[in-house]
């Protein structure tokens, strides 16, 4: 019997040392959570796709709580939630407002299959990973589009499709959430976030080879050529031209549409805009 109490005395003393342990160490080594990460949480899409930069939206609601306590949101936003989800989380933060630009994801390439011909079937694993790291693809191009659809398999809200008539993926601007899931999917980096900008209307150049002109010619007829017309003409700085490429920066274009008369390869594209108006006799002698 003695036995039975000494067992029983021993193990109510380990336990009770043990208990004495655990609320130390829970004291010693508490960790501290604000209870705004929690809250700003609940307000977030929850699509966890990356898009903010952070791994999830636990993590970017600690980093919007962590740059508040600097006064601001240190730049962060949700591509997914937008502007409405912002504005609800500078309300929980006691922060003021800051409208945000829409963005969208572009596909800088217009190499259709009428533009840009098959040359061999590539008989394999269709990705555009695959395609891309085994050689040129099913083109002379090096740098275009690869159809296999990777981008459309990463994006998590059905925004982007390969058309199976060009080859080419395309961006359905109502359901794009700009997240950059597609663009880091693309192992050619055509795929690029930029502002939508005033009434959604854009110029673009939708050519992302960087050979120079013949060689660029011979396998696209679409491609830029870097012949340096678009930046002459150009009232703004908006062009850069850099390794026989052409590009727009969206924060210097004024939506003249100059660049787009001049381009001899029709690489600029005037996206959302109104047709144009037919020009008369006089403006065409003048032209």
């Amino acid at each position: 019997m003695e036995l039975i109490f000494i067992a029983i005395a021993i193990l109510g003393s380990i336990g009770l040392v043990s208990a004495v342990v655990l609320f130390v160490a829970s004291k010693k080594f508490a960790v501290f959570e604000d209870e705004r990460i929690g809250r700003v949480a609940e307000v977030l899409p929850q699509a966890n796709c990356g898009g903010c930069g952070y791994p999830g939206c636990s993590a970017f609601a600690e980093a919007c709580v962590k740059a508040s306590n600097n006064g601001s949101l240190g730049g962060n936003r949700c591509p997914v939630g937008g502007q409405d989800v912002m504005d609800q989380v500078s309300n929980i933060l006691g922060l003021a407002t800051v409208k945000s630009v829409p963005q969208v994801a572009v596909v800088r390439c217009n190499g259709t299959c009428e533009n840009r011909p098959r040359l061999l079937e590539f008989d394999g694993i269709r990705s555009c990973r695959v395609q891309h790291m085994t050689g040129m693809g099913e083109t002379g191009c090096t740098y275009g589009c690869l159809g296999c659809g990777d981008c459309e398999n990463a994006c998590q809200f059905d925004a982007i499709h390969v058309n199976p008539v060009t080859g080419i993926a395309e961006v359905d601007e109502d359901k794009c959430t700009a997240c950059g899931a597609c663009s880091k999917a693309c192992p050619r980096k055509i795929i690029e976030i930029r502002p939508k900008g005033p009434k959604g209307r854009r110029m673009l150049v939708l050519c992302n080879n960087k050979d120079k002109g013949a060689v660029a010619n011979k396998y696209c007829k679409a491609s830029c050529i870097g012949c340096g017309k678009c930046v002459k003409v150009c009232e703004f700085d908006a062009i850069l031209l850099n390794n026989n490429l052409a590009y727009i920066q969206a924060d210097k274009c004024r939506l003249c549409r100059k660049c787009e008369e001049v381009c001899p390869k029709q690489a600029i594209h005037s996206i959302n805009f109104p047709p144009r108006k037919p020009k008369t006799a006089l403006e065409a002698v003048e032209a």
